[in-house]
């Protein structure tokens, strides 16, 4: 098995190091970082490379990677490390917990962090870079496209398609058969009765228009 490093050396990196080495048993070797945040020479115990040195000390062959960003500018800055490592040619791994009921023939694409308690039912798609906090329920036939992050207890009804790059808050809920376009963003506790364009700001009861800015949600 090839040595896992991730990618991140903050909250997000230290869960899935958690994640993988007390729950997958899978021994973590080391994480990357941007040149410009190397702040320690280790993290959680292990060494801490910028990404210069690491791209040049270890060949594509050698290692698999975890990109362990959250939700920042709508996923885009997690979009961005996994569009990096993947044009250089390295290979990804998945965090999938033994506590997920997963009855979608793991149609799931790369770098997948699916926490304990979810619930995917059968025929459901799954693209790449995709996170799963704990406790949701996807229902079938629906279809999650790349770089989107579900937090927790959020429902996807049968049939749904989330477009790329959405962020889905705590308890939201979306009706079946319905579409939510790239770049969303879904409130907590939000209930989604209908199709939403892309780039769409929604929280419970109201719909916003996409030139919608607040503090908070500038940090998403």
């Amino acid at each position: 098995m090839a040595d896992l490093f991730i990618f991140g050396a903050a909250e997000q990196a230290q869960i899935a190091h958690y994640y993988f080495e007390k729950q997958d048993q899978r021994l973590v070797s080391g994480f990357v970082v941007d040149d410009e945040f190397v702040k320690e020479s280790s993290f959680e115990g292990k060494p801490v490379f910028s990404r210069s040195e690491f791209i040049s000390r270890f060949s594509v062959s050698e290692v698999e990677m975890f990109i362990a960003l959250g939700y920042t500018s709508v996923n885009e800055l997690r979009r961005q490390k996994y569009d990096y490592f993947k044009s250089t040619g390295f290979k990804f791994t998945s965090y999938i917990s033994k506590k997920a009921i997963v009855l979608n023939d793991f149609v799931i694409g790369d770098n997948a962090f699916i926490l304990e308690h979810n619930t995917i039912q059968p025929f459901v798609r799954i693209g790449n870079n995709v996170t799963l906090w704990s406790g949701n329920h996807i229902g079938h036939h629906s279809i999650i496209d790349d770089h989107a992050f579900v937090s927790s207890h959020v429902v996807i009804s049968g049939g749904v398609h989330i477009g790329r790059q959405c962020f889905l808050g705590v308890n939201s809920t979306i009706r079946d058969h319905i579409s939510i376009g790239a770049e969303s963003v879904i409130g907590a506790g939000a209930l989604i009765m209908k199709a939403l364009p892309e780039k769409s700001v929604s929280v419970p009861a109201k719909t916003l228009p996409a030139e919608f800015e607040s503090s908070r949600l500038r940090r998403i």
